[in-house]
C-alpha cells in the first residue's frame, strides 16, 4: 500500500461511521425521551440504553474472532445493513398504532444483535489501514466520530422533535446505514477481498483472543481497570437525561447535551492534529481525575449552565482517556491477532456498562422514593457517587508499575 493511500481509505471509512453514529445518536435520544415522558420511570428509560449496548457487549468476543476469520469490511457492511431490521420494526409498529414499551425493546435489541459486528472489524480495520504513527492521530478521528452522537443528534434531535415526532428520527437513522454501508463498500473494493488463513478451530480462536490478553499482566490490568470506569461514565451517560428532564424539556436537554458534547469536539481535534508521543498513562490518570471531578459539579445542583460547563469538562476527557488506553494496549497486542483481542479487550472493558445502566437507574429510583425527592435528584446523587468512585479508580492506575511499563513495551 502506498504511503498515505492507508489514512485515505481510513478517512473514508472513518466518514461512513461519523454519519452512522450521528443518525444512531438521533434514535437514542429519540426513545429516550419519549420512554421517560411515557412512562416517567428511570428504569425504563434506562432499559433503553441496556438493551442497545448488551447484546452488543455478550457478542463482542466471538464478533473478535469473525473479525480475524472474514472478510471485515464485509462483516461490517453485514452488520449496518441488518441493524437498520430492529429500526424499522419500531417504525413500522408506530407507524400501526401506539407502540408498546416492550416493541421498542425487541426492536432495540435486534438492532444492537447486529450491531455488535461492526466495533471488532472497525478496530481491527484501523490497523489493517495505518501505520503505527497514525494511531494516535486516528484514535483522535475515532473519538470525534463517536462524539458526534452526543454533540450533533442531540441538538439537531431537540429542534426536531419540537416540530416533528419520534419516527422522522428513525427514518433518518435508518438512511445513515446506506451511506455508512457504501464507503465501507469503497474501502473493500479498493483494499481486495481478504483471503482469512484459517487453520484453527473458532473456539480456538476465542480462547487465543483471551491468552493475547491476558499474557501481559499490565494489559489485563489495564482492561480490568476500565471496566471499573465504565460503571463510573455509564452512570452520567445514562442518567443525564432524566435528570435534565426532571425540570426541562427536550429542546433544553438538546441543548445542553450539544454544549457538554463541544468538550469531545475540542480535545478531538486537539489529538486528531497534534496526537501524543509519551506519558499515556499519567496523562490517562489525569483525565480521568478530572471526569471525575466533573461528574461531581455536573449532579450539585438544577443549574443549566453548572450542568453545561460540568459535561464540557467531562467529555473533553473522554477522547484523552480513550486515545490513552487504545494506544497503550493496540501497541502491545500482535497485528494479526487484533481482532480476537479487541472482541474479549471490548466484552472486558465495557462490561462495567451494563451494570451502570442496571443499577444506575434502579439507585436512582430508589435514592428519589427514600429521600422524597424528583428522580432527577436521585439521578444527580447516583453521578455525584459515581463522580467520586471515577477520582479514586484513577489514582489507583497510576500507582500500578506493570500500567505504567506498557509504555516500554511496545511491539
Amino acid at each position: 500500500m502506498k504511503k498515505g493511500t492507508g489514512f485515505n481509505k481510513f478517512i473514508l471509512l472513518w466518514t461512513g461511521e461519523l454519519i452512522s453514529s450521528i443518525g444512531g445518536g438521533l434514535t437514542s435520544f429519540g426513545l429516550g425521551v419519549y420512554v421517560f415522558q411515557t412512562t416517567g420511570s428511570v428504569m425504563s428509560t434506562t432499559m433503553i440504553t441496556l438493551l442497545a449496548f448488551l447484546p452488543t457487549l455478550l457478542l463482542s468476543v466471538p464478533a473478535g474472532v469473525l473479525a480475524d476469520r472474514i472478510d471485515r469490511r464485509l462483516l461490517m457492511m453485514v452488520g449496518d445493513g441488518c441493524s437498520a431490521l430492529g429500526l424499522l420494526y419500531i417504525l413500522v409498529c408506530m407507524q400501526c398504532g401506539e407502540i408498546a414499551i416492550w416493541q421498542i425493546y425487541i426492536g432495540v435489541t435486534v438492532s444492537s444483535v447486529f450491531a455488535s459486528l461492526l466495533e471488532p472489524s472497525y478496530r481491527a480495520t484501523i490497523s489493517d489501514l495505518l501505520t503505527k504513527d497514525e494511531f494516535a492521530k486516528a484514535s483522535g478521528l475515532v473519538s470525534l466520530a463517536g462524539s458526534a452522537r452526543y454533540l450533533i443528534s442531540p441538538f439537531l434531535a431537540g429542534l426536531l422533535l419540537a416540530v416533528f415526532d419520534i419516527r422522522l428520527l428513525l427514518v433518518i437513522d435508518i438512511a445513515t446505514f446506506g451511506l455508512t454501508i457504501i464507503s465501507t463498500a469503497v474501502v473493500r473494493s479498493g483494499l481486495g477481498t481478504e483471503k482469512m488463513n484459517v487453520q484453527t478451530s473458532f473456539f480456538k480462536d476465542l480462547t487465543d483472543g483471551w491468552k493475547v490478553v491476558t499474557e501481559k499482566k499490565g494489559v489485563l490490568l489495564l482492561v480490568i481497570l476500565s471496566s471499573f470506569m465504565t460503571v463510573s461514565m455509564g452512570t452520567i451517560q445514562v442518567l443525564s437525561e432524566p435528570m435534565i428532564l426532571d425540570f426541562a424539556d427536550s429542546k433544553t436537554l438538546g441543548i445542553a447535551e450539544s454544549i457538554c458534547a463541544c468538550g469531545m469536539l475540542v480535545s478531538s481535534v486537539l489529538l486528531g492534529i497534534k496526537g501524543m508521543k509519551k506519558g499515556y498513562t499519567k496523562v490517562l490518570s489525569i483525565s480521568l481525575a478530572f471526569a471525575g471531578m466533573a461528574m461531581v459539579a455536573f449532579g450539585l445542583k438544577e443549574n443549566i449552565i453548572l450542568i453545561c460547563f460540568a459535561g464540557f469538562l467531562f467529555f473533553s476527557m473522554l477522547p484523552i482517556s480513550n486515545s490513552c488506553l487504545d494506544y497503550l494496549v493496540r501497541t502491545n497486542i500482535d497485528s494479526n491477532l487484533q481482532g480476537r483481542a479487541w472482541g474479549v479487550i471490548g466484552f472486558l472493558s465495557q462490561i462495567g456498562y451494563v451494570a451502570a445502566y442496571v443499577a444506575g437507574g434502579i439507585g436512582a429510583d430508589v435514592i428519589a422514593k427514600g429521600l422524597a425527592v424528583g428522580a432527577g435528584r436521585g439521578c444527580a446523587y447516583m453521578i455525584i457517587l459515581s463522580g467520586v468512585i471515577l477520582i479514586i479508580l484513577a489514582v489507583v492506575l497510576y500507582k500500578i508499575k506493570c500500567i505504567r511499563a506498557l509504555e516500554g513495551e511496545n511491539i
